[in-house]
């Protein structure tokens, strides 16, 4: 980034008696008005050096003398634009929203989706009280839903909710909760999935269970429903929160979740068959895996009360149970 783009260069040289801290607790002890969220996403963007070096390590422990250069950008207008899309609107205060995301709405522009996105329509609903994180004027999402996965997600609307929702998905400690409808029975009908998930060497577009690398990812689940051998709903609790984690998990132990069109590949062969033509119907028009996020737990970053928030199965997944039912 060119010096001119920049709003403020600090220089944090590292006291006596901050010998061994963290790198971003340093940081964001010695500048204020910058979260350790904030911090991060300067890392992250390489806007933080030591020497000649990018600083990029968050839980580096500093040392007595070394000094670092912090590059905080200008903050720009949101490159999104706002846009009516309706929203529901599951719980709003100051600090935060929760909406219920449909499946098929993306979260972020990109590629492909410059528009229609949960940012646009957050800018219209919630205009300028948004957290600028990042030196970027847009929405704090502290998480995300696949494009196809649906329910509820939780975006922070000022710096210090956005830097305390961060710490609870840093430190696992939020609640979240997903039904799956997926292929066959896991057996058995509850347990733990474990295995790092990383970026799958045979398909860039995947993730897959790694030997080497990745990170660490442990998924509890419990079967909830059973339609005879075909399909079952399952019940998923995250304790940690990797890229496609239930997805990948789930089709590692042999049940996709069904209408995946990454990860579900095969895992409906011979069970096809013995669906209800309305099931088999409806299932052959999915263009998106049947996973919702039905359940979110979290410390209010303001307020440091517990808000629980609880929705039943979607309705799309509960009118293809209804049609299993007859199995």
């Amino acid at each position: 980034m060119k010096n001119n783009d920049l709003q403020t260069t600090y220089t944090v040289r590292v006291p006596q008696n901050k010998a061994g801290v963290r790198l971003d607790k340093l940081l964001a002890d010695e500048i204020e008005g910058l979260s350790r969220s904030r911090i991060k996403a300067l890392m992250d963007a390489g806007h933080i050096t030591l020497g000649s070096k990018v600083a990029d390590d968050a839980s580096k422990k500093v040392r007595v003398g070394e000094v670092y250069l912090v590059g905080v950008p200008k903050v720009v207008a949101a490159e999104p634009l706002p846009q009516d899309i309706p929203l529901d609107v599951v719980y709003e205060d100051e600090d935060v929203i929760v909406v219920d995301k449909p499946p098929g709405l993306v979260v972020h522009p990109a590629a492909g989706n410059q528009d229609g996105t949960l940012v646009n329509a957050l800018l219209a609903h919630c205009g300028n009280s948004l957290s600028g994180i990042g030196g970027v004027a847009r929405p704090g999402i502290v998480h995300r839903l696949d494009k196809g996965t649906g329910g509820l997600l939780i975006v922070a609307k000022n710096d210090a909710a956005h830097e305390g929702l961060s710490r609870q998905f840093a430190d696992h400690s939020m609640d979240r909760a997903y039904y799956a409808l997926v292929w066959g029975v896991p057996k058995p009908t509850r347990g733990e999935i474990e295995g790092n998930i990383g970026r799958s060497p045979k398909n860039r577009k995947k993730m897959a269970i790694v030997e080497r690398g990745g990170k660490y990812a442990l998924t509890r689940f419990k079967v909830i429903q059973v339609f005879g051998d075909v399909a079952s709903l399952v019940e998923c609790r995250l304790a940690t929160g990797r890229t496609h984690q239930i997805r990948v998990h789930l089709a590692s132990i042999g049940h996709p979740v069904i209408g995946d069109p990454l990860y579900g590949s095969g895992g409906g062969r011979g069970k096809r068959a013995k669906l209800p033509d309305a099931a088999r119907a409806a299932i052959d028009l999915l263009d998106h895996q049947l996973l919702y996020a039905y359940e979110l737990g979290f410390i209010h970053p303001r307020t440091l009360g517990k808000v629980f928030l609880k929705r039943n199965k979607s309705l799309f997944i509960k009118m293809i149970c209804d049609k299993l039912e007859t199995i």
